[in-house]
Order: C-alpha cells, then sequence, then structure tokens
C-alpha cells in the first residue's frame, strides 16, 4: 500500500485531476503598444484553457473564427476557452488568476504560438528568437533599484509589444469580415509547432491519457467487482509554488512541480 506524503515531498506524485496543469498569474501591468495594460495575446492548439481570477479586474480578449470577443474578468469569475482561441490578458488593476491548463506538461512543451507579424511566424529561426526569453523565462536574480525591469522582465515586454502589433492586424481584419489572415496564422501555427509532436505525444501520453486510462481500468476492476486500487490511495501537496515569478506570456507565474 502507497503511504501518504507531505506536501512538497520528493516521493512520486500523482497527477491533478484530468493530468491538469495549475499556476497563479499575476499579469503584467505595463502597457502595450495600442495602449492596454496586460499579457501576450497568442493561441495553444491542443489545450483547453481556464481562469478563476482571485483579485483586481480585467478581461481577456479572444479571437476565433466567430470574431473578436471581450470577456470582463473579476474575483470569482470562471472563464474558459478551446483550442485555437488566441486569447490575451487585459489588466484594469491587480488582476491575479488561478490558471488551469489541459495537459500539463504540452504548453511548457510549447504547445503555444504568439501572433507576431507574418514575417516572423514565416521563419522558425526568427520566431523562436523572438519568443525565447533569457533563462526560459527565470525569474530575474534582484530587481534594479531604480525599479527598471531586469533584463528577462524587458524581454518579456518587448515579446509581447511585437504580438500585440500582430495581434491587431489579425482583430482588424476579421472586424471587417475578413478570416482570411486568421486562417493564415493558424496555418502557420501549426507548422511551427510540427517538430515538436513527438514531444508533445509523450507528455500526454504519460499525463491526461494516463489519467483516463487509469480511471477506464478502476471502472473495470469495480465492473468485475474488485476494489484493490482503493487501498493505494494516497495523499499529495505543496505547501506553496515550486517556483515564482517566472515571466510567461500573460503575466509572472508560481509555478508547481507537477508534470
Amino acid at each position: 500500500m502507497s503511504t501518504s506524503t507531505e506536501p512538497g515531498s520528493p516521493a512520486a506524485i500523482a497527477p491533478l485531476p484530468g493530468g491538469v496543469g495549475v499556476s497563479q498569474l499575476r499579469v503584467y501591468d505595463t502597457t502595450a503598444p495600442d495602449g492596454l495594460v496586460g499579457g501576450t495575446p497568442h493561441l495553444h492548439l491542443c489545450c483547453t484553457e481556464g481562469y478563476v481570477v482571485q483579485a483586481g479586474a480585467g478581461a481577456v480578449q479572444t479571437l476565433t473564427m466567430s470574431g473578436f470577443r471581450q470577456t470582463p474578468l473579476r474575483p470569482g469569475t470562471l472563464a474558459w476557452f478551446t483550442p485555437g482561441t488566441i486569447h490575451r490578458l487585459v489588466n484594469h488593476g491587480g488582476l491575479e488568476i488561478t490558471v488551469l491548463m489541459q495537459n500539463s506538461g504540452l504548453p511548457e512543451a510549447g504547445d503555444a504560438v504568439l501572433t507576431f507579424p507574418p514575417s516572423v511566424l514565416a521563419d522558425p529561426e526568427r520566431y523562436a528568437a523572438a519568443a525565447t526569453l533569457p533563462g526560459g523565462g527565470a525569474p530575474d536574480d534582484a530587481s534594479p533599484a531604480d525599479g527598471t525591469p531586469g533584463a528577462t522582465l524587458a524581454a518579456a515586454y518587448a515579446r509581447r509589444d511585437l504580438a500585440v502589433l500582430g495581434f491587431e492586424r489579425l482583430r482588424a481584419a476579421a472586424d471587417a469580415g475578413d478570416l482570411g489572415p486568421l486562417r493564415d496564422f493558424h496555418h502557420a501555427a501549426a507548422r511551427l509547432v510540427a517538430p515538436h509532436l513527438p514531444r508533445w505525444r509523450e507528455r500526454f501520453a504519460a499525463g491526461a491519457l494516463r489519467a483516463a486510462q487509469d480511471t477506464a481500468a478502476q471502472l473495470d476492476a469495480l465492473a468485475a467487482g474488485r476494489s484493490d486500487h482503493l487501498a493505494d490511495a494516497a495523499v499529495h501537496g505543496f505547501a506553496a509554488p515550486g517556483e515564482q515569478g517566472r515571466h510567461g506570456m500573460c503575466g509572472l507565474l508560481d509555478t508547481y512541480p507537477i508534470r
């Protein structure tokens, strides 16, 4: 029989329900080129994303083949969107969110494409250079005394600003009834992630798929009158995030070591 572990124990950690990922997000509070405060517009290709708003106020702007939409965010709001939804968080002040991500590990493995201009999307090397942050987005070691952003944060803002320029183009075309640029972006995104698909399949098999298969096996066992798996119950947890202040696409992330 497996024993319970103390929060944060290095013992084997069971996946979260359904193999989802979870993080705490403080949305960026600086201004983008279009005058709005907030994060970087992007989409996921295989992952549904959900928000539970904890504090502050803002909105999530989304763009799909159904057009542009803006969903208000306030404490208690639950909002989610499926793969292919371009999304951008706008911070009206102190916006903090618990983020739920389908297929834990896939976003970290590259399941996100930013809305850079077409010339950047067409060149994988140029795209990678624009999308990659120093140290992979790890927190800056220290904040300068004058309050200027460290190297990683400055790079995150520059990345956001470039993606906002591309997003403005896509939104303007969609607002005018032309979805061609959005379709072109979908095609470009699929091309960019193609080299990563074998690794994505491995993570999916070890995470969300395994969680579903475990449930199927448990149902089969119960149908056969067996309950052995109940003796393997265990408790898992972390007293605090494993990393705080990672520079994400939407803001500063507090993350947990769950894969």
